[in-house]
């Protein structure tokens, strides 16, 4: 069933687009039962996990490479299942309400419900090939929404830069994956968690650590690959409130947390996730207070929360771990009801500007108290899942040794401009003086509360019912992050001790900060505009470099001459034959000629004629008929040494050729005569003739090889038994070449199209041509 399930929200994307043109808007209805049935579905492994089972299962993909189609459900695994598909229920209802009336919304349907499989394929997978497919595929998925509304070209520059990043960062993932499939000799990952320290003591391990962060990284927005988050805020308001909050964000620090046991507790790991966190966390929460549109606040501060969970990875201490997991589904349910809080904002106010909002709260007073209690979690206050996040993270990074000093500061400045940004986006909007919107402010419809509300409701009952939330959510997880068995029993009751100090006083800095909010983000504008560069120029310094780079070796390599081509063609041909040959000084000897009746050299003088006039002729047509004339006198060669079959292959093609060729002189207009210079000339039959004795040298060397007779005695044998055909070349053209035999018809049916465009076009060109000519 499991296996099945992976692919129902692909399914489901197929119908999307008729469904929506049938139904408008309300398809939303129907196809959230695709997500949420799939919910329930892996809601009923909860009581395996908690007993510390894991589930298995697939299906062999590649078998001699050992490669499977396989699924891995534990702790980890099943926790992110549940948000994906139980948040993309409520994403999926909120996007009918949002893009109501939008002409394409069967295809925004279509490829919300394609990532969310590739989403779900990506946590569910076991092995590593299946793991990056669905990993690249959510970087596909990604562009198609983030460049939704593709007219605009922010949005296309930010699809592109999303794709560029993202699939930079897949290529170094899966180089890693490699590497680790190398060293430890397992492709799997329930397989590799039982290695033991076989990754960490090999002398290839910071390698394959490297590449293997160059993915996550990219992935979750870490610093400096994070400037493609905010950009993404382009995307259609569902697409943040899914992707860059609850799931597409989270999968770098979900491998992050897969690998942990086989990774971590070393001093690389130790190192550089705790600093690029830190630095994340830091610089995604300035830039998040130096913000002013609703859905740019809240993505820097995604990028933060994604710093800060990638700190709590690698910090090293079980309380870390256990407070990433809980602020991880913290931050899903807060972040994602805040995003659609500004969604509504903005689509009943008609703007996201927080410094043209205010007094709404009477307008839109459910979308207000959302917003109330996702700010409560996020600023990490009782009862609500945020505290029981933060107070864990603080029991895990408190120590008097200056490592966990620098970072527990880290974490209370992090935590401290999250709770002034998180309470900014839910009390500026709505509270305060009425300010005139572009539109009459009003609350929104059933589709656009239902997944603020129920988001924000379940940051508190969770937290509220945190003990039968750890035993079948929190608990499972941390043991799978950590490779151990974990007990968490955080509840929303305080508990004098350093965690709860550090949580007063990051609630009283971000009461301090948000009063002064105003000169806090002019303070922070101040300093960027005092750096001026950053990474997000950077990517376009960089791109415009390569394209430069591109257009200079465009120039010399492809100049519009296909005389240059053909030769460069021919005189690369020559250098990969000639010089491994000369290298090994493996010359072939001279044959031995066969004895040849009469009737056969007059064949053999027809096709060395018919060579000659196509190289003499002075008229195109002339060379094209020489060059039939020698195709046939080879197809007469094929009768007379047996080869019917491929005698009568060889007369279709040459007379085909032919005439095809002959149409095709007759329409373009080309030069009767040969107009290049002696030493043109010169240098082409150099290059010609060369060509030719290296080819004759190849099969010479082919010829004097003892011949392998193997695949003739498997045509032989298998030809009538599997493909029920006695003509053999038939047989492995339609049967065991098959699908690279239609490769190579499509690709002349291809040619063909071009040449009948270009055809048709000619004369048009010309007829303007003239046209404009008469004109002047």
């Amino acid at each position: 069933m499991t296996f099945y399930a992976l692919f129902l929200p692909f399914v489901a994307a197929l119908f999307a687009p008729a469904l929506t043109r049938k139904l408008g808007h309300n398809a939303a209805w129907i196809l959230a039962l695709v997500p949420a049935a799939l919910f329930f579905h892996f809601l009923g492994f909860a009581d395996g996990v908690a007993e510390g089972r894991r589930f298995t299962g697939g299906v062999q993909w590649v078998p001699s490479f050992n490669v499977n189609f396989s699924w891995l459900i534990d702790g980890l695994s099943l926790t992110f299942a549940l948000l994906i598909t139980g948040i993309g229920a409520l994403i999926v209802l909120y996007s009918g309400g949002y893009l109501k009336g939008h002409r394409h919304q069967g295809r925004f349907f279509a490829f919300i419900l394609m990532f969310m499989g590739a989403m779900q394929g990506l946590v569910l997978s076991d092995s590593f090939l299946m793991l990056f497919v669905f990993w690249e595929l959510t970087s596909i998925t990604s562009f198609l929404l983030i460049g939704f509304n593709h007219a605009a070209e922010r949005s296309r520059r930010s699809a592109i830069q999303a794709l560029v990043i993202t699939g930079m960062g897949g290529l170094s993932l899966l180089a890693g994956l490699l590497i680790i499939w190398n060293i430890t000799g397992v492709s799997e990952l329930s397989l590799l968690l039982s290695t033991g320290d076989l990754l960490r003591d090999s002398p290839f391990f910071l390698l394959a650590l490297l590449l293997v962060l160059g993915g996550c990284f990219t992935k979750s927005a870490q610093f400096p690959f994070h400037f493609w988050l905010p950009n993404a805020m382009e995307a259609p308001t569902p697409v943040s409130a899914y992707l860059h909050s609850a799931t597409m964000v989270k999968a770098g620090v979900y491998l992050l947390m897969r690998l942990n046991p086989v990774m971590g507790e070393t001093a690389p790991w130790e190192t550089i996730l705790p600093v690029f966190g830190g630095v994340t966390l830091i610089a995604g929460t300035l830039l998040a207070v130096r913000q002013t549109d609703l859905k740019l606040m809240l993505a820097y501060t995604t990028m933060a929360s994604l710093g800060l969970l990638v700190m709590l990875t690698g910090f090293g201490s079980e309380k870390a771990i256990q407070g990433a997991v809980l602020y991880l589904v913290a931050h899903s349910m807060f972040k994602g009801c805040l995003f659609m809080v500004a969604g509504n904002v903005d689509h009943e106010a008609g703007t996201r500007d927080i410094t043209k909002l205010g007094g709404l709260s009477r307008a839109m007073p459910v979308t207000f108290a959302a917003a109330i209690l996702a700010a409560l979690s996020m600023g990490g206050l009782p009862p609500f899942f945020g505290f029981l996040a933060k107070e864990e993270m603080y029991y895990g990074l408190a120590a008097t040794d200056l490592r966990s000093l620098v970072y527990t500061a880290v974490a209370v400045a992090g935590n401290a401009l999250m709770f002034v940004v998180g309470f900014a986006v839910a009390i500026k909007p709505f509270l305060g003086p009425k300010v005139e919107t572009p539109k009459a402010a009003h609350e929104g419809p059933a589709l656009l509360l239902a997944g603020p509300v129920l988001l924000a409701a379940a940051g508190m009952v969770s937290a509220l019912l945190s003990t039968r939330f750890h035993e079948f959510v929190s608990n499972p997880m941390a043991a799978a992050v950590s490779g151990s068995e974990a007990d968490i029993t955080i509840s929303v009751i305080p508990h004098p001790g350093i965690a709860l100090y550090l949580s007063l006083v990051t609630i009283a800095i971000g009461v301090l900060l948000y009063r002064s909010l105003g000169g806090l983000r002019a303070g922070v504008a101040r300093l960027l505009e005092a750096i001026g560069w950053g990474p997000d120029k950077g990517f376009d310094q960089a791109i415009a470099g390569i394209v430069r780079l591109s257009v200079a070796v465009t120039k010399v390599l492809q100049n519009g001459r296909m005389e240059i081509y053909i030769i460069a063609t021919f005189v690369f041909l020559i250098v990969a034959i000639l010089v491994p040959m000369g290298a090994a000084n493996e010359w072939p000897g001279a044959p031995e000629f066969p004895r040849l009746y009469f009737y056969e050299w007059v064949i053999f003088a027809i096709a060395a004629i018919g060579a000659l006039a196509v190289v003499s002729s002075r008229n195109r047509i002339t060379a094209i008929v020489s060059l039939g004339i020698q195709g046939f006198a080879v197809a007469l060669i094929f009768i007379l040494y047996g080869a019917p079959d491929l005698s009568f292959t060889q007369f279709m093609v040459e007379t085909l050729s032919v005439v095809i060729l002959a149409l095709a002189m007759t329409r373009l207009r080309l030069s009767p005569l040969d107009h290049r210079p002696l030493r043109q000339i010169v240098v082409d039959g150099t290059v010609a003739i060369t060509a030719g004795v290296s080819l004759t040298l190849v099969l010479l060397a082919v010829l004097a090889t003892d011949f392998d007779a193997r695949l003739t005695e498997f045509f032989n044998t298998y030809s009538v038994q599997i493909a029920h055909g006695r003509n053999i070349v038939n047989v492995i053209l339609v049967d065991f070449r098959g699908i690279d035999t239609f490769g190579e018809i499509g690709v002349v049916m291809v040619s063909g199209l071009a040449i009948l465009a270009l055809i048709r076009i000619l004369p048009k060109r010309l007829s303007v041509s003239a046209g404009a000519g008469k004109g002047n």
